[in-house]
């Protein structure tokens, strides 16, 4: 079982990852930055394998990847919410992060709710129901099985990506 983490429309890369915390890939200072001036808490009340629910256009603002590489450094295991802003979505695929498009899970659960998400179905049990999301290509799940696109292209070539397309 997973915890929600429940955000709202429109949260964009600075609210996930301010600007200022953008001098380091570390793992570990990114997810102590997450969501730091957004919900200062989370760092300390995520655990590994809770998800973020989110309403509209999650991840708008600035292309930079520290954003879901934050997320994913602070353990949460997917992000689903009703649409993605399109360059988040494709740097959360390319560094692993699991994404689900779920246009009806938001006004299902509320902060803390527990859930399990079955990443490659793309369905999501909450509150005695069963939401059926976008479930993640084949490519996007190799990826994340990988860790990240260039963990795959390393360890596995090119030929990688194009054996499951």
């Amino acid at each position: 079982m997973a915890r929600v983490f429940r955000f709202g429309d429109g949260i964009s890369t600075d609210a996930i990852m301010p600007g200022r915390y953008n001098l380091t890939t570390d793992p570990d200072a990114l997810a102590k930055a997450c969501f730091i001036e957004n919900r200062p808490d989370f760092h300390e009340t995520v655990r590994t394998g809770d998800v973020i629910v989110a309403g509209n256009n999650f991840g708008c603002g600035s292309s930079r990847e520290h954003a879901p590489l934050s997320i994913k450094a602070s353990g949460v295991s997917a992000v689903v919410a009703r649409s993605f802003a399109r360059i988040f979505y494709r740097n959360a695929v390319n560094l692993g992060l699991p994404v689900i498009r779920c246009a009806d899970l938001y006004d299902a659960v509320q902060d803390g709710d527990e859930v399990v998400v079955d990443i490659d179905q793309g369905t999501i049990v909450a509150n005695g129901r069963t939401f059926q999301g976008e479930a993640p290509s084949a490519v996007a799940r190799r990826i994340s099985e990988a860790g990240s696109l260039v963990e795959l292209i390393k360890n596995h070539g090119w030929a990688a990506i194009e054996e499951v397309v």
